[in-house]
């Protein structure tokens, strides 16, 4: 079965055909590195770390670019807020979103490049822009540069938007604009900034506007024209309109395909720090596993929306632990790429599909789980379950996970949970033989432990009562 994808540009599900047989080239835009990340901010990332992961499962070799946003206004505002330099208000936050990531086992892209490493890519790309009629330097001496948008016909394509039926952002500065939806290619410096966020460059001082970052940065890693470009829902107007506007009327072709993951919400809206809804990932993880946390993202589909909520979090914890807790029992199993049932290929290569691929997941454990109660070999399940849940970064065994670390209440918390799932199996394989007199006392015995045992069709579940 071919991979195939939902185009954003297109709006159809197309079957991925890359550029250069047998290699992707994907870019996704990465994070504004002005606070400490939250779990919204996180989706994008774990979700097209399982992108990478399952083309690489497909036989690609995949130049995964990521890209680090570290100037801009909001960078510039919340520093001089906190009295500290620009640079390491970024810096700081960017060691965060590594470490969320960590936390995560998102692996590292191919590169990661960093906004203000790149700004000789991005003059050289606004030259090109102005020398083709496709930008202007602003006419009152500020020193910015403007993409003109009535001079590129196809601009509002990606997002299917009419020019005269677009709103000229909110907070854009309309000086020196030919038109107000003109967008800043390059932003002459301020007396008011300090003079460190400026760079030389023909129309004087100055630094990139955040649009231009993207389309120089990618085309420097993946080459004029590549296969993906990703990144959040709400990246698509302004942010990819105007990525995909500027590199075309330069010349070079850009993305073939769009693909956007949709938002985390909280109370029906997205979550942001602008919203005050935000939940940093440390704050998320003192509670939580870093694997939970994962399996909770990667278990709904990209382009599904997820309302975020303690209690669904909890729910996932849970339905992971089940996995866990057959492979424990299970005994040894290795990863092996031949082992994916079809049914979870078929899955992924629908778009990606995860919520199906885990159901899939689930069936195998359940199937793992009755050969064991029966007393036969569980391996070839087990098997499947370790390869699966490696594609997904969700194979407990990966060394990436050691390294998250666990506080001593957790330990505890697992050791507990270790004994009490021995004292479940024994009970479901009393049951399996229908002694029901040992089956009672073993329940029974847990009961006077304090905890209640629930029986459910993915098997028995426990908690304190």
């Amino acid at each position: 079965m071919t991979f195939r994808l939902f185009d954003t540009a297109t709006r159809e599900v197309r079957d991925f055909v890359p550029l250069r047989e047998g290699h992707v080239g994907l870019y996704v835009c990465g994070l504004t590195v002005q606070s400490e990340p939250h779990v919204g901010h996180v989706r994008s990332g774990v979700n097209f770390d399982v992108l990478q992961r399952w083309l690489r499962a497909r036989g690609y070799a995949v130049t995964f670019i990521r890209n680090v946003t570290d100037i801009d206004d909001k960078i510039l505002a919340k520093a001089a807020d906190q009295e500290r330099p620009w640079y390491n208000l970024a810096g700081a936050m960017h060691r965060e979103l590594t470490r969320a990531y960590d936390s995560l086992n998102v692996a590292a892209p191919t590169y990661e490049p960093l906004a203000t490493g790149h700004v000789p890519e991005m003059v050289e790309l606004i030259g090109e822009l102005v020398d083709r009629g496709h930008a202007y330097p602003a006419p009152d001496g500020s020193g910015d540069v403007y993409f003109d948008v009535r001079s590129w016909s196809e601009y509002g394509a990606l997002t299917r938007q009419g020019l005269d039926d677009m709103e000229p952002a909110a907070d854009a500065d309309p000086r020196g604009k030919r038109d107000p939806r003109d967008f800043a290619l390059w932003k002459g410096r301020k007396e008011s900034e300090p003079s460190t966020a400026s760079w030389p460059s023909p129309w004087g001082r100055g630094r990139p506007g955040w649009h231009i970052e993207c389309s120089a940065m990618a085309g420097k890693y993946l080459g004029d024209a590549f296969d993906i470009h990703g990144g959040g829902y709400d990246l698509r107007f302004p942010h990819h309109e105007n990525e995909q506007a500027q590199s075309r009327a330069a010349g070079r072709p850009f993305a073939s395909y769009w693909m956007h993951n949709a938002w985390i919400t909280t109370a029906g809206e997205k979550m942001s720090k602008s919203l005050g809804n935000s939940l940093t990932i440390p704050a998320v993880l003192q509670t939580y596993r870093g694997i939970d946390l994962r399996y909770y993202l990667v278990s709904a589909h990209y382009r599904s929306h997820v309302e975020f909520s303690f209690e669904a979090l909890t729910e996932a914890a849970t339905a992971f632990a089940r996995i866990e807790h057959f492979l424990d029992r299970a005994g040894d199993a290795k990863v092996d790429p031949g082992a994916l049932p079809d049914a979870f290929v078929a899955a992924m290569d629908d778009d990606l599909g995860t919520a199906t691929a885990t159901a899939v997941l689930h069936d195998t454990v359940r199937e793992g789980n009755r050969a064991l109660a029966a007393g036969e070999d569980a391996s070839t399940a087990a098997t499947a379950v370790r390869t699966m849940l490696d594609v997904l970064g969700l194979d407990p065994a990966d060394p990436a996970w050691a390294s998250t670390g666990a506080g001593e209440d957790d330990r505890l918390s697992r050791a507990v949970d270790a004994l009490v799932q021995g004292l479940l199996h024994e009970r479901t394989v009393a049951r399996a033989e229908k002694d029901w007199a040992r089956a009672d006392a073993i329940r029974d015995r847990i009961k006077d432990a304090g905890i209640e045992v629930t029986d459910t069709p993915d098997g028995p579940t426990w908690t304190v009562g």
